[in-house]
């Protein structure tokens, strides 16, 4: 990675700064993009569902750091509730920045690559994007959407030399997660599973660290991973039975 640039969103915590710490010391120069203005020498201010910002953002980056060579989507918001309570303003604003986020983001950076004839693409999404999950419809189909948006993004820009994938996490100690927990013992709940949700646990028997996101992140970046393209991969300890 060293000599490359990577725009990485959601960058001030959990996964998206993990991804942002581990493609920087693999050598890439890193503009980290979250709501408010991320620590770090490369910081940037943007909302992912504004597509203005977005534009504005991707320009400065270009200007002040350089061609973009890695995209990495991270950013995402999760409101959880069943179908028949979730509010209005709760579903438009999770496809606002899971669904809408990533296509704004990927058209601004990809317009950009495309007459370079190089490029990374790789959108981090949920293994609920595979696997129907009890009160996180939104969340789930938001994903859900961004993996095959991200899929058809590298089927039209395959011949550009741009390769597009993503990352599936399953349940994985960030502040996401454990804001889901009612009390200490939501990790060892999460792990078991819940057959009264028919939500299976997970097999290898931990959470994920965000470094074990970051890692997959990282990899598929590389030009070790330059024959793929338009996969997702699951990196959820074996929790969807890759269903």
């Amino acid at each position: 990675m060293r000599g490359k640039v990577a725009l990485v969103t959601g960058a001030g915590r959990g996964i998206g700064a993990a991804v942002a710490e581990a493609l920087a010391k693999e050598g890439a120069t890193v503009a980290a993009v979250d709501l408010a203005e991320p620590d770090g020498v490369h910081g940037y201010a943007a909302d992912v569902s504004d597509v203005d910002a977005v534009e504005s953002v991707v320009d400065r980056v270009e200007r002040e750091l350089g061609p973009i060579d890695v995209l990495v989507n991270v950013a995402g918001v999760l409101h959880t509730a069943q179908i028949t309570e979730i509010s209005d303003a709760d579903w438009r604003h999770t496809f606002a920045v899971n669904t809408d986020g990533v296509f704004h983001l990927s058209r601004a950076v990809t317009r950009r690559m495309v007459p370079r004839g190089r490029g990374v693409v790789v959108t981090v999404a949920s293994n609920s994007a595979g696997v129907p999950r009890m009160g996180m419809a939104a969340y789930a189909a938001s994903k859900a959407a961004s993996v095959m948006f991200t899929r058809c993004l590298g089927l039209e820009l395959a011949a550009h030399g741009i390769r597009c994938n993503v990352v599936n996490p399953g349940s994985t100690d960030t502040r996401m997660q454990r804001d889901m927990w009612a009390d200490e013992q939501g990790a060892q709940r999460v792990i078991a599973g819940s057959p009264e949700t028919f939500k299976v646990g997970i097999p290898l028997g931990r959470l994920a660290d965000p470094a074990d996101i970051a890692d997959a992140v990282v990899f598929l970046a590389s030009d070790r991973a330059r024959h793929i393209t338009m996969q997702d991969l699951y990196v959820d300890g074996g929790a969807t039975l890759r269903a």
